[in-house]
Order: C-alpha cells, then sequence, then structure tokens
C-alpha cells in the first residue's frame, strides 16, 4: 500500500473556527474583518493584501489573547481518526495555514502533526503591533510547502492529498494527487476532486483506501 502525505488547510478546515475572525473579535474589528475573509476566501482580493489588512486592526491586543483565543479553539470532527488512521498506514499529516503560528504550534504538537507551518505575527513589549514577521504564506507558499514536505517524506506529488476550503488552497490542490474540497467555497468547488459537504474529516480515510 502507497504511503501517503495529507496536507490540510486550517482554519474551518482542521478547525471549526476563522482564528483571525477570533482575534478581531477581541480587538473589536470582528465584522470589518470577517467581510474581508469571505472576500479573500471567494478569491475576489489578494490573499496577502487581506491578511496584512485584517492582521493591522489586532494592534495593541496583548500576547494574552492567545491563551484566551486557544480555548475557544474547536478541532473539527474526525481530526484525531484521519491523523491515526494515516498514521497507521505509514503515511504522515501536516497542516499548511494562513493563520498563526501563536495558535497552531501547541494544537499541532497535541493532534501529533508531522508538519505544520503558518504565519508569525508581530510582538513587541508584549503588544500586537498589527504587523506579520517572516515570509507570508499565501497561496504559492501552501503549495511550496505541500512540495517541500513531500521531498522530505520521500514521497511524489501523486501520493499526496490536499484538503481545504478557501480560494488561497487552490494552487496546492492543483499540484497534489487527490484534492479535496471540504465544506468548500465556490472557487474550490470548481477545481476538487472530491467534494466532502458533512464535516467529519474522518471522512478522507475511505477515499484513501483506508
Amino acid at each position: 500500500m502507497p504511503r501517503f502525505l495529507v496536507v490540510l488547510d486550517v482554519d474551518s478546515t482542521l478547525i471549526e473556527n476563522e482564528v483571525i475572525e477570533l482575534l478581531a473579535d477581541a480587538a473589536g474589528s470582528g465584522a470589518t474583518v470577517a467581510e474581508i475573509t469571505a472576500s479573500a476566501m471567494n478569491g475576489e482580493v489578494d490573499f496577502e493584501q487581506s491578511l496584512r489588512a485584517r492582521v493591522a486592526t489586532l494592534a495593541g491586543l496583548p500576547d494574552g489573547v492567545f491563551a484566551t483565543i486557544a480555548a475557544k479553539i474547536r478541532v473539527t470532527a474526525g481530526v484525531p481518526e484521519l491523523i491515526a488512521g494515516v498514521h497507521a498506514a505509514g503515511g504522515r499529516v501536516g497542516v499548511v495555514s494562513g493563520g498563526f503560528h501563536e495558535l497552531i504550534d501547541e494544537l499541532a504538537e497535541d493532534l501529533g502533526l508531522d508538519y505544520w507551518s503558518a504565519n508569525r505575527l508581530e510582538v513587541t513589549d508584549g503588544i500586537l503591533t498589527g504587523g506579520l514577521v517572516g515570509p507570508i504564506i499565501d497561496a504559492q507558499a501552501k503549495a511550496q510547502t505541500l512540495t517541500a514536505w513531500a521531498n522530505d517524506f520521500g514521497v511524489p506529488l501523486a501520493h499526496t492529498v490536499a484538503v481545504g476550503d478557501g480560494a488561497n488552497d487552490l494552487p496546492m490542490m492543483a499540484i497534489t494527487g487527490l484534492a479535496v474540497g471540504f465544506d468548500a467555497k465556490a472557487p474550490v468547488r470548481d477545481e476538487a476532486d472530491v467534494l466532502l459537504d458533512v464535516r467529519d474529516l474522518s471522512r478522507v480515510l475511505p477515499l484513501l483506501g483506508l
């Protein structure tokens, strides 16, 4: 049986939440950020520009907000089963996110993920500046990351699976062996190989013969 690398989006895929919106609610900019997020996920605006605009509204939040937001995150049904099933078959699971390391790192470790990558918020003297640090994980970076992980694992792209819901997932879905649209927005519904509209990620396992 071939080994698979399964790579998932995070917000509204691995988890039920949109973390940027939870942070924005804490900053009092929730409505504005939710509107920008919807436009970005539907491919109506450039992802990096939209991300920077949303993050700018977080300026002034104390970094203690991360613990508060982490307590609100809900993992999507079927995630532990998906990870266990892929691991039992000798595969690996990673997540690549337009979200933030500050919320994803602990979650990824707790879930036993093999790989994860995300953006990093700029914090100075314990306060969010409204900026980002380091390379931006945008649509192309997601595809590049999936390719790098496949190389690290030693599997061809034909043995990779991408699971996502938004327009910024399309480039990685285009190069993968199987593209799964999970409760997906319109642009992804048009391009995915398979659509899963029941919010249970264990349903990916039968697609892999597991």
